[in-house]
C-alpha cells in the first residue's frame, strides 16, 4: 500500500449532467434519489483518487438541498476529499446549476464518509492528506468536528 501523502487537488472530481425528463420528479424537478447517487458516485472516484484502492460509502450527512434543478439544466457536481482518518476519509460533495455563461448556482452540498477496503473487503489503512492552503486546513477542522458528531451519534444509536 502507497502511504505517500496525497493533496486535496489530487482527489478533484467533476461531473456534469443534464437534467432529462427520466430524471424529474413528479413536481418537474430534479429527484433526490437521482441526485444522492450522482453525488456518491463522485465521493467515491473522489476517495478512490485519494486512498488507490477500492472505497464502500458509510455514512453521508448533511445533504441539503438548497435549490433544485429542472428539465434541461446542467448540473456540475465537484467532489474532493476534506479529511482522512486511520482507515476513512471525509468527501466534500458540492452540486451546482451551469447557467449557459459558465456561472455556477449552488444546489446542494453533502459529506460523505467513505472506508478504504483492502483483501477481502478488509478496511486498511489510508494514506494522509496534504494540506496545503488554509481554506483546506478551515475544511480539516470542520471536518473533525464532523467525525466528533458522527461519534457521538453512533454512540447514542442516532
Amino acid at each position: 500500500m502507497d502511504m505517500n501523502g496525497r493533496t486535496v487537488e489530487n482527489s478533484i472530481v467533476e461531473t456534469t449532467h443534464i437534467i432529462r425528463p427520466n430524471h424529474l420528479n413528479g413536481s418537474g424537478r430534479l429527484f433526490g434519489g437521482i441526485l444522492m447517487q450522482w453525488i456518491d458516485e463522485v465521493a467515491a472516484l473522489s476517495a478512490m483518487r485519494h486512498a488507490r484502492t477500492n472505497v464502500t460509502t458509510v455514512s453521508v450527512d448533511n445533504l441539503n438541498f438548497m435549490k433544485s434543478a429542472r428539465s434541461r439544466d446542467v448540473v456540475v457536481l465537484r467532489g474532493h476529499v476534506t479529511h482522512v482518518g486511520n482507515t476513512s476519509l471525509e468527501v466534500q460533495v458540492d452540486t451546482y446549476v451551469e447557467a449557459m455563461d459558465g456561472n455556477r448556482h449552488m444546489i446542494n452540498r453533502a459529506f460523505l464518509t467513505l472506508v478504504c477496503l483492502g483483501e477481502n473487503d478488509a478496511p486498511t489503512k489510508v494514506a494522509p492528506l496534504v494540506l496545503q492552503t488554509f481554506e483546506e486546513k478551515e475544511a480539516w477542522k470542520a471536518g473533525e468536528k464532523r467525525r466528533e458528531m458522527r461519534k457521538t451519534r453512533k454512540e447514542e444509536g442516532f
